[in-house]
């Protein structure tokens, strides 16, 4: 089943909550569904039924559409072990929107940073004030989500040596505030709130 407007495949397969095999994956309909988008879409997100418990078939489909394609491909498991599997999907989905984006970033940051010799490790921020590599941040930009904020939570508990302390980021349309207590700031297990959707991955509250 494929819709025009936002391509989506959907083929049997997926397991029980057991892990056990629900129905065997649909490869020939997989296959047969990529072909009229592989060439209209930038990056693909593959989200199956209990897939935290067993991502055979989120991995064999990764490996197919890989193959097919050569684009970028973005598993459930792979960002998330919570069972929840409409949340699951959609945290997929904002991710694999997001390669395109991040790659092109980073890919002009590095121009940059060549254009002056600069021979330095590429950091990117993640949503929670820890630090990734920038290779890693272009398989899951997502975790990269209200980094902006984090960065200058982490940037503030640095300069002012404060372990108590409100910090407010002010940016051109939003201001963000977060609470450092005892030197550490509260980090959401359940989600930032983005938009409509509150996909899953840990960031600061």
């Amino acid at each position: 089943k494929i819709r025009s407007d936002n391509p989506v495949i959907c083929v049997k397969g997926g397991h029980r909550i057991s892990g056990n095999e629900q129905e065997p994956l649909d490869i020939k309909g997989l296959k047969e569904a990529l072909r009229p988008v592989s060439r209209s879409v930038s990056a693909f997100a593959v989200s199956g039924f209990f897939s935290v418990r067993n991502p055979s078939h989120e991995l064999a489909a990764k490996a197919i559409i890989r193959e097919m394609t050569g684009l970028p491909v973005t598993c459930g498991h792979e960002l998330t072990t919570n069972l929840d599997a409409p949340r699951r999907a959609v945290t997929t989905l904002l991710n694999a929107r997001l390669i395109p984006l991040i790659h092109h970033l980073i890919r002009s940051v590095e121009q940059v940073l060549a254009a002056f010799s600069i021979h330095a490790p590429l950091m990117i921020v993640k949503g929670d004030g820890t630090l990734i590599s920038s290779k890693g941040a272009l398989d899951v930009p997502i975790e990269t989500i209200l980094s902006g904020p984090a960065a200058s939570v982490v940037g503030a508990r640095y300069l002012t040596g404060l372990k108590d302390a409100l910090v407010i980021d002010m940016g051109g349309t939003t201001s963000d505030m977060a609470v450092v207590k005892g030197g550490s700031v509260k980090v959401t297990k359940e989600g930032t709130i983005v938009g409509d959707f509150q996909p899953m991955f840990e960031s600061m509250d």
